[in-house]
């Protein structure tokens, strides 16, 4: 089961370094320690950051890291992978 408190705390940590606001996934890119690749798991979930941007509905710009993750969330849940 994923927990979804500590999903969104792994998604604010990788992108809260992200230079906002943000126009597009490629500015996510040097925040993230371990680049596309970053990997994101909680219970039976795991994805990376590559994968991640494939999900979002979300419409770019986004003007600070909260609103970018709760749409991350909210696309994530709509598709029921979370």
């Amino acid at each position: 089961m994923v927990d979804k408190e500590d999903l969104r705390s792994q998604f604010v940590d990788a992108f809260q370094e992200a230079d906002y606001p943000i126009s597009s996934p490629m500015d996510l890119v040097p925040a993230l320690p371990g680049g596309p690749s970053t990997k994101f798991e909680s219970g039976d979930f795991s994805m990376t950051a590559m994968e991640l941007n494939t999900k979002l509905n979300g419409e770019f710009p986004y003007d600070n890291v909260d609103a970018f993750v709760d749409d991350v969330m909210a696309s994530l849940e709509d598709q029921d992978l979370i």
